[in-house]
């Protein structure tokens, strides 16, 4: 092989790397702080982590590659869904989105919002994929 395909195949396997990686850590304006992960159930990976927004701010659309279970800590999301009605989740509450379901997140309180959220996502997949805005 010569070394520009050498070269070629390195380059983009760190380019899906750090895109695998820059998923868990960041999404649009939403951080994601890992607080464990772990190879289960069988053929899928559990991941914790504390969600953080500043108010104004917006996730960007995105899909999960399964389930997202979350807790609100503090702020209200507006949480807008692919061929769903739109939600409100405020601190205090419970949110379960479906696996693959294209949802954009906005901060709409005068503070910064936090959630406990676990990912429980196909193993060998990023937690997070950029997908293009819905047409309404």
């Amino acid at each position: 092989m010569a070394w520009k395909q050498v070269a070629g195949v390195a380059i983009a396997a760190l380019t899906f790397a750090f895109a695998a990686l820059g998923g868990e850590a960041q999404q649009g304006a939403l951080s994601r702080r890992t607080l464990q992960a772990a190879e289960f159930p069988g053929g899928y990976r559990t991941v914790m982590v504390i969600a953080e927004m500043e108010p104004g701010e917006c996730s960007g659309w995105h899909t999960h590659p399964g389930l997202e279970s979350a807790y609100f800590l503090d702020g209200e999301v507006l949480m807008k869904f692919a061929g769903r009605p739109d939600l409100v989740v405020r601190a205090g509450e419970p949110v379960l989105i479906s696996p693959d379901l294209p949802h954009n997140d906005c901060n709409v309180s005068g503070k910064p919002f936090k959630a406990l959220a676990h990912y429980i996502v196909r193993k060998g997949e990023p937690l997070t994929l950029p997908v293009a805005a819905p047409s309404q």
